[in-house]
């Protein structure tokens, strides 16, 4: 998996040509719309057309309570349910409206989670009936009642089948499988890349809403409401701000996005009905999208294509790890959340080598020399509590003080 890029690096990451493993191929997109063309209420579920620029008849009607909603799980019918807040509303399959959903092309089903309801649900698109997964809240966070922060409205289905999911604070990172039984993991909360230079993910003003596409590398790009486009590494869960999507209306807020056929982004607005708008992630502009004669405000899109990234030498210079030994050395845990880092050492041939760890302006933060005698061998880094939360090198260097092996590791 490739890690996040410096800011330098950022403009070689992304290339428009076909990917032949992911290659765009879906040329539609599911639409969260109101009920109505001039309305504001996320409660309709509709399938648009990219080629056509048509839009189809609700497909589901998101305020029936009548509705019978199934066991993900058992499939079993459900009994009517209520909620002390929301009443039969619970029933509802949107209940409170939808932000988030996402299309799983592989079992044919839309994922989605109804804003302030933490439950995982979808839709089996070829029967149209609606599952809830049940047992299980979705993002562990607690009563969502007035509390935006806490929404999740940002979800998409990945390259490695796992839907992923975040809230509107970065807080809660949820990664679900897609299969007959549906499991939740909950990957704790994002934390900002230092390049970020104060726009924060977790910030209201700058990356609160917006939705969430994926690329065939196994990264996340949020979009935010705000306009920001943030990249997310899954594994160290580091968010790394790009930019903002340049040359959208004043009053235009991103609420859905998708990878259209051509491999740019599509952008629908939940406030602005002008134009949907396609935005090249070369370099993030965006012009109206011609293919729509009138559009329905959207809180959230969804499709199944990925955004295909460039394999460029540049881009590999800072995937961790590299060097010579990148095979026969591991970093472990990553993230660190204690004081303890492992450097496990597999048929590096014997001799002296030097262990750096390092911040990511280069500074040594510790440094020790280390033997090798064996086949297998283990060293270990201790942390004190003066070394702050962010990324950090770790580094190995022969006798000859060149570079052998360097791994990101990110210290929470």
């Amino acid at each position: 998996m490739r890690r996040a890029l410096p800011l330098a690096c950022l403009s070689l990451a992304f290339s428009l040509s076909s990917f032949q493993s992911f290659a765009q191929s879906d040329r539609f997109a599911y639409a969260i719309t109101d009920l109505t063309k001039d309305g504001m209420g996320w409660n309709a579920l509709r399938k648009l057309d990219l080629q056509t620029g048509q839009y189809s008849d609700v497909l589901l009607n998101g305020t029936d309570v009548r509705k019978t909603a199934y066991d993900a799980v058992s499939k079993k019918e459900l009994a009517p349910q209520t909620d002390p807040k929301w009443g039969n509303l619970f029933q509802s399959p949107f209940s409170t409206g939808v932000a988030a959903a996402a299309y799983d092309r592989k079992h044919n089903r839309l994922y989605y989670t109804p804003m302030f309801v933490d439950q995982l649900r979808y839709i089996d698109l070829k029967s149209m009936k609606v599952y809830f997964v049940t047992g299980q809240s979705f993002s562990g966070a607690g009563d969502m009642h007035n509390d935006e922060a806490k929404i999740i409205t940002r979800m998409v289905i990945a390259a490695d089948g796992y839907g992923y999911a975040i809230s509107n604070d970065g807080s809660s990172f949820v990664r679900f499988s897609t299969g007959k039984k549906p499991t939740v993991e909950r990957l704790g909360e994002l934390v900002d890349d230092p390049a970020n230079k104060g726009i924060s993910i977790h910030n209201r003003c700058s990356s609160f809403g917006g939705d969430m596409i994926a690329d065939d590398d196994g990264n996340l790009y949020i979009l935010t409401a705000r306009n920001h486009v943030f990249k997310v590494n899954t594994e160290i869960k580091v968010a790394t701000h790009l930019g903002a999507i340049q040359n959208l209306p004043a009053n235009f807020t991103v609420n859905g996005a998708v990878v259209d056929g051509n491999g740019d982004l599509l952008v629908s607005s939940a406030v602005d009905a002008s134009a949907y708008y396609e935005v090249n992630p070369k370099d993030w502009q965006a012009s109206p999208y011609k293919g729509l004669s009138a559009v329905f405000r959207s809180s959230d899109l969804a499709n199944s294509n990925v955004l295909a990234t460039a394999r460029t030498k540049e881009i590999t210079t800072v995937v961790a790890p590299t060097d010579r030994f990148a095979k026969l050395v591991a970093v472990y845990p990553n993230p660190v959340t204690s004081s303890r880092i492992s450097v496990q050492f597999n048929k590096v041939p014997k001799g002296e080598y030097t262990l750096q760890f390092t911040d990511m302006l280069g500074r040594s933060v510790m440094q020790r020399r280390v033997s090798i005698t064996s086949q297998n061998q283990l060293q270990e880094i201790l942390l004190n509590e003066s070394h702050a939360k962010g990324l950090y090198m770790v580094k190995v260097l022969d006798a000859g003080k060149q570079s052998v092996f360097t791994q990101k590791v990110m210290v929470q």
